[in-house]
């Protein structure tokens, strides 16, 4: 049983947390990055993937045509009931530099994919291009893990980050790159009086997202810090969404990889979105966590199936909560004051 809390009343104040989707995120960078990002396959497939419907439809028209086509015939393809969306995706289409305009002979406005865009969708969609980064064949691994020991483990990595953050008893096994992340992003910062990481507002907002919404915040809080990390942003991007499209349970190469793409491989080992047994090892198994990543949708980790509970507020501000998740506890413990368990 507890009552509340007053120490925990800041918390629930609003706050700016924006968690950006893959878009949105790819419209914030420079333009030159965006054109390296499309030379990568795994990249183009996952931006059209999250394109809006009628924009893939769009897309999927123009792909084999090598002229622009009059921005009005596009139109036409549209409903005019739904004239209010045609130029909604334009827009997404144009701040994305998935096509562009261009004029066609007698001065009609036109619009034509991006080439580099469309040779390389094109690649993923039928087949070829250069092999991908972790294609590379393995011998059969002697101790294979199966879908429900990755889900446990990356539950289990993903939940040392959440007791870290309210401060739990199990805390252990967070490493140190995962804290500065927690301080970088603004959802814990510094005690004034001892110095140690206290959580925020804007990382009680952050506990409040699903799993996959605060994998992509915090991979993407991570993302800002790659240059100071001397690593390359291109190229550990393509890599995140060759994992996106990876198969659960299968094992995967690291022959090949480049030290930089090794050294992102164990920040993700630590955050949870891979399991390799060492970290020499030469295979990897990416987990849900990974697979989850950027697309909205949340496929939540088996244990987290499992687990219930419920909370009762009495009128006189007593809180009973019913749960065996100390995760769950501790976050109650920001808000109330324990009084028995």
């Amino acid at each position: 049983m507890t009552t509340p809390a007053i120490s925990g009343q800041n918390l629930l104040r609003p706050t700016g947390l924006q968690c950006k989707d893959l878009h949105e995120y790819l419209k914030s960078g420079p333009p030159e990055v965006l054109e390296k990002l499309y030379h990568n396959p795994p990249i183009c497939l996952a931006v059209f993937r999250e394109l809006p419907v009628i924009a893939r439809h769009y897309v999927m028209r123009l792909l084999f045509v090598e002229q622009p086509v009059p921005q009005a015939v596009i139109a036409s393809w549209c409903s005019k009931l739904h004239s209010e969306e045609h130029q909604r995706v334009v827009q997404v289409l144009n701040e994305l530099n998935i096509w562009k305009e261009a004029s066609i002979p007698g001065g009609l406005p036109g619009w034509i994919l991006n080439a580099t865009f469309k040779k390389n969708l094109k690649i993923v969609l039928l087949g070829g291009g250069k092999p991908w980064t972790m294609s590379n064949q393995l011998e059969t691994d002697s101790k294979p893990r199966d879908i429900a020991f990755l889900d446990s483990y990356a539950l289990e990595r993903w939940e040392c980050v959440l007791h870290y953050m309210v401060g739990s008893q199990q805390q252990e096994g967070i490493s140190a790159d995962a804290v500065r992340i927690l301080l970088h992003a603004g959802l814990m910062k510094r005690d004034e009086e001892d110095g140690s990481p206290v959580i925020t507002q804007a990382g009680f907002q952050f506990l409040l997202l699903d799993t996959a919404s605060q994998v992509w915040y915090f991979i993407l809080q991570y993302l800002d810090t790659i240059q100071a990390r001397s690593l390359d942003l291109v190229e550990c991007l393509t890599f995140l969404f060759q994992l996106n499209f990876s198969t659960l349970g299968k094992d995967y190469s690291t022959e090949g990889m480049s030290e930089g793409l090794l050294t992102f491989l164990q920040h993700l080992r630590e955050f949870g979105l891979v399991y390799q047994r060492k970290r020499k090892a030469g295979r990897f198994y990416p987990t849900r966590l990974a697979l989850n990543i950027a697309t909205g949708k949340n496929k939540p980790l088996v244990r987290d199936i499992e687990k219930e509970g419920y909370i009762v507020v009495e009128t006189n501000y007593r809180v009973y909560a019913y749960t065996n998740s100390n995760l769950q506890v501790a976050l109650l413990g920001l808000f109330c004051e324990m009084l028995y368990r």
